[in-house]
């Protein structure tokens, strides 16, 4: 289900940063909103695997070697964290749901406060809660919420840290076509300006289509694929926000020569200082969106784009672009297992030297979080060199 909800301004994001008090809440305030919990769809396919996991629990060889014997949910915690203390595979959540489905109805109904508790039986291993009501929180920590509580529900926890993805979300942005070349610009500045800040005025040219609030681009770069060279799309450099003031119109100097006069934009924020010639796109209205780390159901194999901002190699939290989309398959929540491409080698043991390649190693994981037809942004969650252009990425 799809529901639209209301934008919130750039200034919220911040101020709801530095209160902290729901980890997830950036998301919600950079204009994608955060689903109540209890409205996250949960497809067969992971009910399925909860309900089989639920009957005979998951083999001891699938926990982690240092599983603890409960844990109580903190603040802030994420199903991707607590997977990752009792699962070698974080990835694999649903089954650390359905180890218990009848007292956890629900993944994204685990609350602060919440005590879970690992039992190992007969070879096997099931989590339940440590008293309460099935699908209830226990002993559960009282939130004193700073922003809007539709953003939370009752404090659940979501299944990944929303706070590292939540500023890509309006910035990341993939065009199809070169489509800002006829886009409106910015084409002059107030006082002869050449760079514009927060609160700044901008003049504007170009067709609004109606729009009053639109992000602010620079150049846009063509992705193209590592392998095939196709370009992929282009993306837009974000340069910040703007919305509109007052319209412009043409007027008749005292020669009877027409005089256009542009329509009046005010800066709202910045991620670079905005100058002429800079494009507009109206700003989108975003749909719910409920991130829930899964394998994709066939074989991957794809590379990595390029890396998001101006570095040549990125680490863990940061973005990358990868050659892979929804024409792809690819889906937001896909877990994705980065490799290390084998090093060349020598084999001096025999006498005569023989030219080798070492065998590819596995070396991280990408989790995807914004699709576009031919192309998708993927969070590095874990990796053990730097990533570059050209790696390679396959299923988990």
């Amino acid at each position: 289900m799809s529901i639209r909800v209301r934008r919130h301004t750039p200034r919220a994001l911040r101020a709801t940063a530095r209160h902290g008090a729901a980890l997830l809440t950036a998301l919600g305030l950079c204009g994608v909103a955060l689903a109540q919990p209890s409205s996250m769809p949960i497809t067969p396919e992971w009910r399925e695997t909860a309900q089989r996991v639920a009957e005979a629990g998951i083999p001891l060889s699938d926990l982690t070697p240092n599983a603890p014997d409960s844990h109580t949910v903190q603040p802030g915690d994420t199903l991707w964290g607590i997977s990752s203390l009792f699962l070698k595979n974080a990835w694999r959540w649903p089954e650390l749901w359905g180890m218990n489905l009848q007292q956890i109805r629900n993944p994204h109904l685990i609350f602060p406060g919440q005590v879970l508790v690992l039992e190992k039986i007969d070879g096997r291993a099931r989590l339940r809660l440590a008293g309460g009501e099935a699908g209830q929180p226990t002993n559960t920590v009282r939130l004193s919420p700073r922003v809007r509580s539709d953003l939370l529900d009752n404090g659940a926890i979501a299944a990944i840290p929303l706070h590292l993805i939540g500023p890509f979300l309006n910035e990341a942005v993939v065009f199809e076509t070169n489509e800002l070349e006829s886009a409106p610009r910015i084409v002059a500045a107030q006082e002869g300006r050449v760079m514009l800040g927060r609160g700044d005025t901008a003049y504007v040219r170009g067709d609004l289509a109606g729009a009053r609030e639109f992000r602010v681009f620079r150049q846009l770069a063509p992705l193209a694929d590592p392998v095939t060279q196709e370009v992929l799309g282009y993306e837009g450099r974000y340069v910040g926000t703007t919305e509109y003031v007052r319209s412009g119109d043409t007027q008749l100097a005292a020669n009877n020569v027409a005089v256009v006069v542009p329509d009046t934009f005010r800066i709202t924020t910045t991620r670079l200082e905005a100058k002429v010639g800079d494009r507009l796109s109206p700003v989108p209205m975003q749909e719910l969106v409920a991130y829930v780390p899964h394998a994709p159901s066939s074989p991957v194999d794809g590379r990595i784009v390029a890396i998001y901002g101006d570095g040549l190699r990125a680490g863990q939290n940061q973005v990358v672009s990868i050659n892979k989309g929804k024409r792809d398959g690819i889906e937001r929540g896909h877990v994705l297992a980065l490799w290390r491409t084998g090093a060349e080698a020598v084999d001096r043991t025999g006498g005569n030297k023989v030219a080798l390649r070492l065998p590819d190693e596995r070396h991280g994981m990408l989790f995807v979080f914004r699709t576009f037809e031919r192309v998708s942004y993927a969070l590095i969650l874990s990796v053990q060199q730097p990533v570059r252009s050209g790696d390679r990425f396959t299923q988990p």
